[in-house]
């Protein structure tokens, strides 16, 4: 038993169009992806940032959800799935922590830019 060439050239566009919609699904779901990070730092050099274990605390008591808790040089990190609960969670700690530390949204590079940064970079090794 044969295939049709129409069949067959039905098929092809029939996957040639699942593929094409199912790649702009995933990149609009990664355009949509807003993460958001809170950077807490010394004020005076020398000191040390809190520890994650009182900041887990303080946001938990006021039920604030974070994706985690991380220590990077001189610096805590907090990640958030959305600004709001960033903002929320700036609130909650400026009213909490001691004056001697630096709350601070820190700018994530989004997807978009990350994907274009790659782009350009990469253009000039073309040709």
């Amino acid at each position: 038993m044969a295939i049709s060439p129409r069949a067959l050239r039905r098929f092809s566009w029939a996957l040639a169009t699942l593929m094409i919609f199912s790649t702009l699904v995933l990149l609009w779901t990664a355009l949509q992806h807003e993460e958001s990070t809170l950077a807490i730092r010394p004020l005076n050099q020398g000191a040390s940032v809190p520890d994650g274990f009182s900041i887990w605390h303080h946001l938990d008591a006021n039920g604030i959800r974070f994706k985690s808790i991380t220590p990077q040089d001189d610096v805590l990190l907090i990640k958030f799935d959305s600004s709001a609960q960033s903002a929320a969670a700036k609130a909650v700690l400026d009213r909490t922590l001691p004056q001697v530390y630096i709350i601070a949204q820190q700018e994530d590079e989004s997807q978009a830019a990350a994907w274009l940064s790659r782009l350009r970079d990469t253009s000039h090794r073309l040709g």
